[in-house]
């Protein structure tokens, strides 16, 4: 049975369960949130060591072939430009169509996100590097470390001394990949308990209608992005006549990310899925899928853009002057890149950080969209996670780092 297929047995599962369940029960309500945190949690057990000791392989052998510029150039270049595009998307949007008012309620909670740049930039370089294994939600941390080891153990001198290293991380990574295929197969049934979250979540959200216009403009953008814009890119980049076959492979992944909303668990399927269904090389998803979850936040951006003229729009019925829709697409698509540490609620965070640098009496605007967080980082994490299934495969092929499979043999 395909992955994807068993993926929305679980997903339809969850769905199932969550409208039998008596879930208006706050002790039933209790215990569903702490399956959910907890099936999380398990989904992101192997992601550390898998992304450690297969970034070590990769730079070894990008270094080794010669491969790391190129790589290193049109994945920066995918990173920046996706970013791009999806911030103009969102707010050429919401610009183009005006989505009807928010109510403004009354809500005394001014609780605020405060983005640290100058503790991010520390958080890149610990006392120990060994730290950097330790640490399970900003994957850069350990990624520089492993790339440090993968780069000097490529071409050294005494490179016959560092082979064992590369020996070791081989088999690591191999061991790893294994476990992750492991963790990828029971997510599928796990998945039920996310749904089951998810939905009563989305139950209040969608039953009052307040925010069903947004979701929509959402699921338009998502539609013009994945369906159209995206293969037709790698249509004419890469001279693909099958545009649609990395669509395809990035199904189970997408439902994922959706459902969870969380860009570390869901690395381990889309690592999966570029091997196994698209062909990506090792040495390739190894650096592609890390820095992609990591500053590929366009999703974010995209989303945030929309929440955020959507809330101008609620407060006053004045046309917003060119300039401040300048400010909004500028800081939203720098910001994107800044938040490599959060895998999940970042698109909501963003918003809030918008909000609070906006002032103008916009610093605690955020909240009228408070109760909808949940299907604004959905939304936002099935963007960045389809772009990096994308991006990934353009890097592949421009960089010869492919062996592309039939259809027919997609896990």
């Amino acid at each position: 049975m395909k992955v994807w297929i068993k993926y929305i047995i679980g997903i339809a599962l969850g769905l199932i369960v969550a409208l039998i369940l008596p879930v208006d029960n706050a002790v039933m309500a209790g215990i569903l949130s702490f399956l959910n945190d907890l099936v999380i949690h398990i989904g992101r057990y192997v992601v550390v060591p898998l992304i450690f000791c297969t970034t070590i392989v990769s730079f070894n052998k990008l270094r080794s072939s010669k491969l790391i510029l190129k790589t290193s150039i049109w994945t920066f270049s995918i990173i920046i430009i996706s970013s791009l595009l999806l911030t103009f998307v969102g707010i050429l949007s919401i610009l183009t169509v005006k989505l009807p008012r928010i109510p403004i309620t009354v809500d005394t909670s001014t609780d605020t996100f405060v983005l640290g740049v100058k503790n991010m930039i520390l958080s890149l370089f610990p006392f120990s590097a060994f730290n950097s294994i330790l640490e399970g939600s900003f994957l850069l941390v350990g990624f520089l470390f492993a790339a440090l080891i993968g780069w000097e153990s490529a071409v050294n001198v005494e490179s016959t001394i560092f082979k064992p290293v590369f020996t070791l991380a081989d088999s690591l990574s191999k061991l790893f990949y294994n476990i992750a295929v492991f963790f990828t197969e029971a997510m599928s049934i796990l998945c039920i308990v996310i749904m089951c979250f998810w939905t009563v979540s989305f139950k209040s959200i969608i039953l009052s209608g307040i925010y069903t216009p947004m979701i929509i403009m959402f699921l338009v953008d998502l539609i013009l992005i994945v369906g159209v814009i995206y293969p037709l890119i790698i249509r004419y980049l890469c001279h693909d006549p099958h545009p649609y076959r990395v669509l395809y492979a990035s199904i189970a992944p997408a439902l994922l990310s959706f459902i969870s909303g969380d860009s570390n668990l869901v690395l381990p399927l889309t690592i999966r899925h570029a091997k196994e269904s698209l062909g990506i090389r090792r040495r390739c998803g190894g650096f592609t899928f890390p820095l992609f979850s990591i500053f590929a936040r366009g999703g974010s951006a995209l989303v945030t853009t929309i929440s955020f003229i959507l809330i101008w729009r609620s407060y006053s019925s004045l046309s917003i002057p060119f300039t401040d829709v300048l400010w909004i697409f500028g800081v939203s698509f720098g910001l994107s890149f800044l938040l490599g540490g959060l895998p999940s609620g970042c698109a909501f965070i963003l918003l809030t950080i918008l909000c609070g640098k906006y002032a103008r009496g916009f610093e605690t605007s955020f909240l009228l969209l408070k109760p909808a967080a949940l299907i604004i980082c959905s939304f936002a994490t099935l963007f960045d996670t389809i772009t990096a299934m994308f991006g990934s495969y353009i890097v592949a092929v421009k960089t010869k780092m492919i062996e592309h499979h039939t259809i027919q043999h997609f896990i």
